[in-house]
């Protein structure tokens, strides 16, 4: 190559080299402008529902539709990831987005602020917070109402479901943080006092609800959110609007509704019922009922106005107070709005601080801590127009016993707007007879005191649902005795005229009666009718003599019972002279044997839910570990539904199942009618050929 050539390849070299440095100084920018501006990264459905509807309560993050109104509004979505007045703020000035994404933003950004208030890691005074709480639930609330969409256009959107979580969430914690303060202060300007510091003006409303006996205020308010059951099956709510709260009311403050003034008792009725002699001031005895002390309300936060500039202006606000088995939804601004419930939250709280287990047994041997008479607990606040369905448990009982058969009841929707559950807690170590004289008393007497003239739905077509003893109890109640009870007391007592006259004047209320008036149908559950072998062996005889009766539930009876004892001494006891309930349900006892024959009311329909422990057993040589299944069948049973469980069956599903049945088919049926006539029952005539069989 020339000379010539050469130079001219050398300054073909340098220019290429430096073309080639030009073209790297921008380096990777220049190459990235020749890659895909967008990634696909797969996702699994739990990944995108997270993004759809994880939020602030969820994830403590804000949610996805939060962060793009921020981002659209041009504000540093880090600036707005942690709580800011200033993010609030400018988002609230901000141009270019529609009301709906931004109030339903600021709501979540409100909320942001107010949870990191209420945390403790931000020191605020309590008017800071409850104005943080209420500034959620203003902005929720105009977000649902006033903005162009109704909630029935928004009705599967899930921003809106997270907008209702905001207000519901916010009315909660306003209103317990309100009532909290209200209960540390001086109870008569607290409110007001906070309220007016946070620039707030509040107006209550509660005649929407009564509280238990007539209560004033509760003395607790517990967010249904926070309590979990164990113990409990389900859980029923109702979705809906509002938050769900448990009002509490202690025991010995309004527990039960004062009888009417005009329904004082005659001397007779006195004599019989509080042990005072004809003449004599009567004692004064405890009401037999009272209502469940911690039912649930529903609260309500109303924000005036007539749009969305006048509600987002306003610092007035309304707490309404709902009761969720009276109310199912609200009328709010045109709209039908359904209202949020929790049923289960007050019957567990209850439960759970009853202490009933430990005074069952204590009962049963006659401790001191132990209860000495039968009492009624409504499980709502009485209601005239709801059938009454009571439960009575078994020995060594108690309410506890009804659990998830209660709960389940009150959780289907069709049965809790027909019925209201009530229970009988009694002294499972008292005299059968003596226990169903004071469970008729109590019943009739908390009837009457709310439906003096019998007319309400309450005290008409009443079910009851009696479990082992308790449905012993059951058929008492609907059957009738004239002589027959008698003939049983008096067997075998040589007693002189004078002594039977005294013994006949005092019990003869006892010992005769008619089916009780208004009960419609039973459902008899695992019910020893003509008792059980169970009771006679060494164990049993052994516990029957530890059990002492309590005197209080004997009271204007102490002649009768010396009498019946054979002796004037004062020393000789209730326990020297009358059978306690052990004893009663020998399956030789007299008494057992001269109740089984009783006759059912014809006005009745009754079934029978009997538990078979082993299978392969011979139905009618079988038992569920105390109840042999002859003592249990009853001929004549609308239905006999058999289920492999022990003695405790009320409380498996197939039982629940089917009390739950017989409850719809009693609702199904046009015309109440007669019942089957009685049939006397006695050991080995079951007819178990039609029987139906259920396994768990």
């Amino acid at each position: 190559m020339t000379t010539a050539g050469s130079r001219r390849c050398r300054r073909a070299g340098r220019l290429a080299a430096a073309l080639l440095a030009l073209a790297l100084l921008p380096g990777c920018a220049m190459l990235r402008d020749f890659q895909p501006s967008v990634e696909v990264r797969p996702m699994n459905a739990g990944e995108y529902i997270a993004m759809k509807r994880g939020d602030i309560l969820t994830s403590g993050a804000l949610s996805t539709a939060t962060v793009q109104t921020i981002s659209v509004a041009g504000l540093e979505q880090d600036g707005c990831a942690q709580p800011s007045m200033d993010c609030i703020a400018a988002l609230g000035e901000a141009s270019g987005i529609g009301d709906e994404h931004r109030i339903s933003a600021l709501t979540e950004l409100w909320l942001q602020h107010a949870i990191a208030l209420s945390s403790g890691r931000a020191p605020a005074p309590p008017q800071a917070r409850v104005d943080a709480w209420l500034e959620v639930a203003r902005h929720a609330y105009a977000y649902l109402f006033f903005t162009p969409r109704t909630p029935g256009d928004r009705a599967f959107e899930d921003r809106q479901t997270q907008v209702i979580d905001y207000y519901n969430h916010a009315v909660q914690e306003a209103t317990t943080r309100l009532f909290q303060h209200w209960q540390a202060v001086d109870q008569a300007t607290a409110i007001d006092d906070i309220l007016r510091e946070a620039g707030w003006t509040l107006h209550s409303d509660l005649s929407g609800v009564r509280l238990p006996g007539g209560a004033a205020m509760p003395d607790e308010v517990v967010p249904a959110s926070a309590l979990f059951f164990g113990g409990l099956r389900s859980t029923y709510r109702r979705d809906g609007f509002g938050a769900e709260l448990v009002a509490v009311v202690e025991d010995g403050r309004g527990a039960a509704a004062p009888a009417p003034e005009d329904e004082a008792p005659d001397a007779e009725r006195r004599t019989e019922e509080t042990g005072a002699d004809a003449g004599e001031a009567p004692r004064r005895r405890p009401p037999g009922f009272s209502e469940m002390p911690s039912p649930a309300m529903t609260v309500l936060a109303h924000f005036p106005g007539d749009d969305l500039r006048q509600v987002l202006a306003t610092r007035e606000v309304e707490l309404n107070v709902h009761d969720p088995y009276q109310e199912a939804t609200v009328e709010l601004h045109g709209q039908t709005v359904p209202l949020a419930a929790n049923f289960t939250a007050g019957y567990g709280l209850w439960l759970a601080r009853s202490g009933f287990s430990r005074q069952a047994l204590q009962t049963l041997l006659g401790r001191e801590q132990g209860i000495d008479r039968p009492h009624l607990y409504l499980m709502q606040p009485y209601d005239p127009d709801r059938r009454i369905i009571l439960m009575l448990h078994g020995l060594a009982s108690s309410p506890e016993a009804w659990v998830n058969v209660a709960n389940e009841i009150l959780g289907d929707e069709t049965l809790r707007r027909e019925f209201q559950v009530w229970q009988v807690y009694y002294p499972t170590n008292m005299p059968i007879v003596l226990n169903h004289a004071a469970i008729r008393r109590a019943l009739a007497e908390t009837l009457r005191t709310f439906d003096p003239e019998g007319t309400a739905a309450a005290s008409n077509d009443i079910v009851l649902i009696g479990h082992s003893m308790g449905g012993v109890l059951t058929r008492l109640l609907v059957s009738s005795a004239d002589e027959e009870l008698w003939d049983w007391l008096l067997h075998e007592r040589e007693l002189d005229e004078d002594r039977e006259a005294l013994v006949r004047t005092r019990l003869d209320p006892i010992m005769r009666f008619e089916p009780f008036p208004g009960v419609s149908r039973t459902i008899f559950i695992a019910a020893p009718h003509r008792g059980t072998h169970v009771a006679t062996n060494r164990l049993a005889r052994w516990l029957a003599r530890l059990i002492r009766l309590p005197l209080t539930l004997l009271e204007g009876l102490d002649d009768a019972v010396q009498a019946l004892a054979g002796s004037g001494d004062e020393g000789a006891g209730p326990n020297a002279a009358l059978p306690n309930s052990i004893d009663n349900l020998r399956m030789d006892d007299p008494f057992i044997q001269a109740a089984a024959k009783l006759p059912i009311s014809p006005r009745v329909r009754y079934h029978s839910i009997i538990a078979r422990s082993l299978p392969e057993v011979p139905l009618e040589e079988s038992d569920d570990g105390l109840v042999p299944y002859w003592s249990a069948h009853l001929p004549g049973a609308l239905s006999e539904q058999v289920i492999v469980s022990g003695h405790s069956v009320q409380e498996t599903a197939p039982a629940i199942l089917e009390i739950r049945r017989i409850l719809h088919e009693d609702l199904a049926a046009t015309e109440p009618g007669p019942g089957p006539e009685p049939v006397p029952a006695t050991p080995g005539d079951a007819d178990v050929a039609d029987v139906p069989v259920a396994s768990p």
